[in-house]
Formats: structure tokens, sequence, C-alpha cells
């Protein structure tokens, strides 16, 4: 079968050992995206099947009607809604998906917590400079990092990440404060957290707030700035999840503002985002390049299902077909 693998930034899904898995099938691993459909039809015409690693690349119905060879679309982890699934299955196309793990995108929303609190990387960069324990060569911006002892923790959305990060704040001595559905409310209390009495108690009194939600139509925007307004002005405002879930340009003109003071971001509504990103260039920001599920353990897992979804739909045994 001939198989593209799309969006390999790295060039890292060649060196993992479940990439063995298609031995004796036409591979073709793609390291840089195409820009518009024109460009990925041409790319992408001659392949039956296509791996697609997470939501880098949009499979819209514009694109799969110029695709008269594709069979099958396998997803790495759980799919969003970058993929038109009724015209994958109007054209005949079968659309699988992997499962998702919580223990990396958890760990990287702690490590991020940790080290905007602590200010780890102006301190760390303007080492290299020859400025000592300094954290910003603006004297307004070079202030002290904090403890997470006895600071709120304010997690919205208690799922598998969510619970996971709950137990991480617990043990470094936070103060757990859960928002979301009633059912999240319920689930957080009985697991011995404390459910916030109202949205406004949850942004007014957490120090550090993470978001972790799946978009859809109802989530979309789901965090005003009027939400935001209600943060302390020295608060932390975590999002490994989707940059969606905040309306546009609101988070921006929060953090001009001062509240939240801070914001440690993993995910951008462009992605890559632009060079010009106007978050980007805000000193009180830490960003990374949506690494939640880009380490080594989580490739082999979400890719090994993904390639075995392949290998059952050659076989003529299609499984976990959405």
């Amino acid at each position: 079968m001939k198989i593209a693998i799309l969006d390999d930034y790295q060039d890292a899904v060649r060196k993992l050992t479940c990439f063995n898995l298609l031995d004796g099938h036409e591979v073709k691993v793609f390291h840089h995206s195409a820009s518009g459909v024109g460009q990925l039809a041409v790319r992408l015409a001659p392949f039956e099947a296509l791996v697609l690693i997470r939501e880098r690349t949009r499979i819209s119905r514009a694109l799969l009607q110029k695709l008269p060879n594709l069979k099958l679309i396998s997803q790495t982890g759980r799919l969003a809604n970058h993929i038109d699934l009724e015209a994958a299955k109007e054209l005949g196309i079968c659309v699988t998906e992997g499962g998702g793990d919580p223990r990396a995108p958890a760990e990287l929303a702690f490590a991020l917590i940790l080290a905007a609190r602590r200010k780890l990387l102006p301190y760390a960069s303007l080492l290299r400079q020859g400025a000592w324990q300094t954290s910003s060569l603006q004297a307004q911006h070079n202030t002290l990092g904090r403890v997470l002892y006895g600071q709120t923790l304010g997690i919205w959305g208690f799922g598998k990440i969510g619970r996971l990060l709950a137990g991480y704040g617990a043990a470094f001595g936070m103060r757990i404060l859960v928002w979301g559905s009633e059912a999240s409310r319920a689930a957080a209390q009985q697991a011995g957290w404390e459910a916030a009495a109202s949205r406004q108690q949850f942004f007014a009194e957490s120090d550090v707030l993470s978001l972790h939600l799946r978009l859809l139509d109802a989530t979309r925007g789901i965090v005003q700035a009027e939400d935001l307004a209600l943060m302390k002005s020295d608060a932390l405002l975590v999002n490994t999840s989707r940059a969606e879930l905040i309306a546009p340009g609101a988070l921006l003109a929060a953090l001009r503002a001062g509240r939240p003071g801070y914001a440690a971001l993993d995910v951008f509504e462009r992605e890559p985002p632009a060079a010009d990103e106007p978050l980007l260039q805000l000193e009180n920001v830490l960003a990374t390049p949506h690494l939640g599920y880009v380490e080594r353990e989580s490739y082999e897992r979400y890719f090994s299902a993904a390639f075995q979804n392949v290998l059952d739909f050659i076989a003529g045994k299609a499984r976990n077909c959405a």
C-alpha cells in the first residue's frame, strides 16, 4: 500500500521502533506542511492511506474530493474537528482513530507551571548573557519567582489530564479548585478536591489556572474577557489544550492590562504561529510549540496504534472506525 505520513516536523517517526510495522509497504514521510488545498492535493494524490499527526493538517471536503486513490485516513490519537468525516463517509474513505494518553500533556502543563512561576527561562537565558540572578533587563519586570506551596491551582475540566494535574498540585502543597460541568465538579468533590461555587470565584481565587477542555462548538471561546479581568494581577493562566477555548484577542488584551499577570501557552490559533505573533512578543508569556504529546513514549503509543489500524484495514479487518 502507498502510505503518506504527514507533518513529521522533527523527522522522528522513521526512528520509532513501531515504524517497522510498515515494512513491505511504500511509505513516504513528509517533514514540511503544504499550504493550501491545491498543493496538498498534488502532494497526496498518489497515496492510498494517510497517517496524520494529530491535527497538524486540516483534511477538508475540498481536499478529499481531489484524492481519488485515497482509501484510508489513520489518525494518531483521538479525532478532533480537523477531518470532514461526513465527506469521507460520502467518498467511501475509512477514517480510524487511536487512543489518547493523559500523562505527557499533564506533565507538560505542570512543567510550564513550575517554569513560569520560578521564571526559569528568563533566568537561564540571561545567565548565558552574563546577568546573574536577573529575570529581566527591564527593572519593572525584574521580579522574584514564586513557590507553588500554599497557592490555589484552578483546573477547568476534570478529565484524565485534570485529575493527574490535581494530584501533582496537591503533592506541591497547593489548594485544588475545580470548575467545569456539574459532572466534573461532582467528580472532583468525590475525589477529595474542592469545587468552585461559581465561575467568578474560580477565576478570582486561582493563583494558577489551567484549562483542560476539549474544543467543541460549546467550548469555543468559552473563556471571555470578563473572566480574565477577574484574575489576580500576579496570577498565571496555563493553556495546553486549545487556543480557541479563549475568545479571540481576549488573552492578549488581558495580559497587556495586567490581569492575569502571566500566561504559559503550548497552543496557538495558528500553528506554527507567525513570526510576529503578538503573544510571543510579551515578556510575561512562556510559550512552547505544542509539545503536549510530543515525546518519545507518546509517539510510540500513538503511532503503534495508527500503524496497526493501517495493517488491519489492509487485512480487511478495519477497526476503530470513526
